[in-house]
């Protein structure tokens, strides 16, 4: 019996992998050769094809028939059409989760702002050798926010789409300084004021920011 402690090789490797195509450390296109990646993942070639095929099925892998595998593709139309999916997902949650979120949400939301705003004072110095901590947070304070909904399926569907949107601007590496700083502090204040109109137009706007200054890297074909 596994454990999250002592996770089954199968699982292991999915994680490591699945985390490396979201970073960008594992190339959009790029083959992904079984006795490559029974080497640098430490797993069996039978369980990297059931990895592999599982996160064909989450759209991260393309399976190219006898060619095998590749890293799923990008491009400017899929951001968006992920950008809007997540805006939709998104903004139901926030509305939800500002409506049932008791003290301990609020406290929440509060502490994952704090960690957020300071890894965005160290980005806004110039200090970019931290970008996988930078976004882990900017992920747990928008995890945060919607965490009161109520709804374990949505909060799922929300994580699911949110991770493709995150490899889009881990790719792009793109950071928009005091403009996301200081939406990032508005959305945690309409939470506190329990404001969800405010909420989802902030986030709204947060979201396509985001899409177009990703895009203006070029970065993204």
């Amino acid at each position: 019996m596994t454990t999250d402690l002592f996770p089954s090789a199968g699982e292991s490797a999915y994680k490591r992998i699945r985390t490396d195509i979201i970073t960008g450390r594992l190339a959009p296109g790029s083959r992904l050769r079984l006795d490559v990646l029974r080497r640098s993942y430490e797993a069996s070639i039978s369980t990297l094809r059931e990895t592999l095929n599982r996160l064909v099925s989450e759209k991260l892998v393309v399976a190219e028939g006898q060619r095998g595998f590749e890293v799923g593709p990008i491009s400017a139309a899929n951001l968006r059409e992920i950008a809007a999916l997540r805006q939709l997902l998104e903004c139901h949650a926030l509305r939800q989760s500002f409506a049932q979120g008791d003290l301990e949400w609020e406290a929440r939301v509060i502490a994952a702002h704090h960690k957020l705003a300071q890894m965005e004072a160290r980005m806004a110095s110039g200090d970019r050798t931290d970008t996988d901590l930078w976004k882990r947070y900017d992920w747990q304070f928008h995890q945060a926010l919607v965490s009161a909904c109520g709804s374990q399926s949505l909060m799922h569907a929300h994580a699911a789409i949110f991770e493709r949107y995150l490899r889009y601007q881990m790719i792009a590496l793109s950071y928009r300084g005091a403009i996301a700083a200081a939406e990032h502090m508005a959305m945690k204040e309409a939470a506190l004021r329990r404001d969800a109109d405010e909420g989802c137009a902030l986030l709204e706007r947060h979201i396509a920011g985001g899409v177009e200054h990703a895009l203006a890297t070029e970065a993204i074909s």
